[in-house]
């Protein structure tokens, strides 16, 4: 068996500096910091619930006085579904940044459009659950507004980290490395899971001020120490390195059905000078190969990932009687899975040199694990084993997408050197998912206040099938391209 060219050209850690690795780590953490601040306010949902609920304060001896100010609802039902509305304010907001971020992440500094994203972001958040819980004001429409901003604040940060990472990273095992960088929001689930339990029992306002400060810090670090390409250092882009290997004319993603046919439409001259990058349009970049079937299966899987993100820790205290605290805890091992299925899947894309048909087998085991985990007894132990294989099914697919593929699309040889349209391709399949995400949201309070907790589970199969569905052109085409591979070896033998 001939190893594809990741094996070829020696292992990755030799073609990687110290450079790369301060690049890996920064993105990796900056992205991660923001996950860790919306999964606060996931795991804090109990608490907000009781406070803005008469239920919190039925054991006083007046309690119409005393929680009227606080009151906003008159059930916790209601609570319940203004906590899923929040959610859906946020995600519509944050893919419509998206769509803006990428074009502007495209355009202007990086290393400053990230840094001011995470600053400000941090301050909204400190606002949002910090200073109203210390003034003791609440109030539905100041919620929804910072919320909003929130969101679009917020959505700098995917397309510019995955773009930095383009910028760094070429397409020698960019799999397995974008499936091992993609945990970035897993990890950033976990910390949000762990701060907020940490200091949940001082109260949740407490949980919002941790996070926002460490996001903070964070924009601070990333604008004094992040370097978004190798050329403001003097080093060669990867694009300079990638044309030294005779394989990298041989994208992952490409509109070529026979990839034997393909040939690359322009040639490699020594010693000629860097031409200059130029944006593309929105346009153009929908027009691109596989952006938009990709970018609507992921309206369809983030919906789902993103729901077990918003809603796994109150599902868990709901449904199970879990302490919060302990919810939180539970959780984090649905991102232990995804960490695991996006490395794995990443490394075994980049063996097979294409996507789709790794994509494909996950979602189909993925639909097997949801009706499991939907079954699963109220056993914290078999919860959790449960939970990291849904997690390795539906979250190791949605990393790749998000990172890996969103990488792929946006470094095609149709862009004819135009290097200037990752930030714009992730957002346009990001910000596509997120508002699938942001429907989804609304649509799980509503079903679950209706019909139950198992009709949330039959939803999430039926959007993971519809995943399967709009990326299945792209499926066939990769497994005929596989099979015509295997004949050529077999014939060449």
């Amino acid at each position: 068996m001939a190893w594809p060219s990741i094996f070829q050209r020696g292992t990755l850690l030799s073609r990687f500096s110290h450079h790369h690795v301060v690049v890996f780590l920064l993105t990796f953490f900056s992205y991660s910091l923001l996950h860790a601040s919306r999964k606060t306010f996931s795991n804090v949902k109990v608490s907000i619930s009781k406070q803005w609920t008469p239920s919190a304060f039925n054991r006083s001896i007046e309690p119409v006085e005393i929680w009227s100010s606080n009151h906003l609802f008159p059930s916790a039902e209601e609570a319940t579904l203004f906590l899923g509305t929040l959610d859906t304010i946020f995600l519509f907001s944050y893919a419509v940044g998206l769509f803006i971020s990428g074009i502007v992440g495209d355009r202007l500094n990086l290393r400053y459009v990230l840094s001011f994203g995470m600053c400000s972001s941090a301050l909204v958040v400190f606002v949002f659950g910090t200073v109203t819980e210390w003034l003791h004001f609440y109030n539905k429409w100041l919620y929804c507004c910072l919320w909003i901003v929130n969101g679009l604040l917020q959505s700098t940060g995917w397309p510019c980290v995955v773009a930095v990472m383009g910028n760094w990273f070429g397409k020698a095992g960019r799999g397995v490395v974008f499936g091992l960088w993609s945990a970035c929001a897993s990890v950033g689930n976990i910390l949000g899971a762990c701060l907020a339990s940490s200091v949940l029992q001082y109260g949740y306002e407490y949980a919002f001020l941790v996070t926002a400060a460490v996001q903070f810090a964070g924009g601070i670090v990333i604008l004094f120490g992040l370097l978004v390409s190798p050329e403001e250092i003097g080093l060669p882009g990867i694009e300079a390195e990638e044309n030294v290997d005779e394989d990298s004319h041989r994208p992952l993603i490409n509109d070529a059905e026979n990839e034997d046919e393909y040939e690359p439409y322009y040639s490699i001259q020594e010693g000629s000078t860097i031409t200059q990058v130029k944006a593309i349009s929105f346009y153009q970049a929908c027009c691109l190969p596989g952006v938009i079937p990709y970018s609507l299966a992921y309206a369809c899987l983030k919906l789902v990932n993103y729901s077990f993100f918003f809603w796994l820790p109150f599902y868990l205290s709901n449904n199970f009687g879990w302490k919060e605290a302990e919810a939180d805890k539970l959780s984090i091992w649905y991102d232990v899975g995804g960490i695991i299925g996006g490395t794995l899947q990443g490394f075994i894309s980049d063996v097979l040199q294409k996507r789709a048909p790794v994509l494909a087998l996950s979602l189909l085991l993925a639909i097997g694990s949801l009706v499991g985990y939907s079954r699963s007894p109220n056993n914290k132990s078999i919860n959790a084993l449960l939970m990291a294989v849904t997690g390795f099914f539906i979250g190791g697919p949605s990393n790749m997408i998000s990172s890996a593929i969103s990488a792929d699309l946006g470094r095609q040889e149709l862009l004819q050197g135009s290097s200037e349209a990752l930030a714009t391709v992730t957002g346009i399949v990001d910000g596509t998912g997120s508002i699938g995400a942001a429907v989804g949201q609304y649509l799980v309070s509503l079903i679950q206040d209706n019909l139950g907790w198992m009709w949330v589970f039959y939803f999430f199969i039926l959007m993971t099938s519809c995943t399967i569905v709009f990326i299945s052109p792209l499926i066939v085409r990769e497994m005929r391209s596989l099979m015509q591979r295997r004949q050529v070896r077999i014939l060449s033998e």
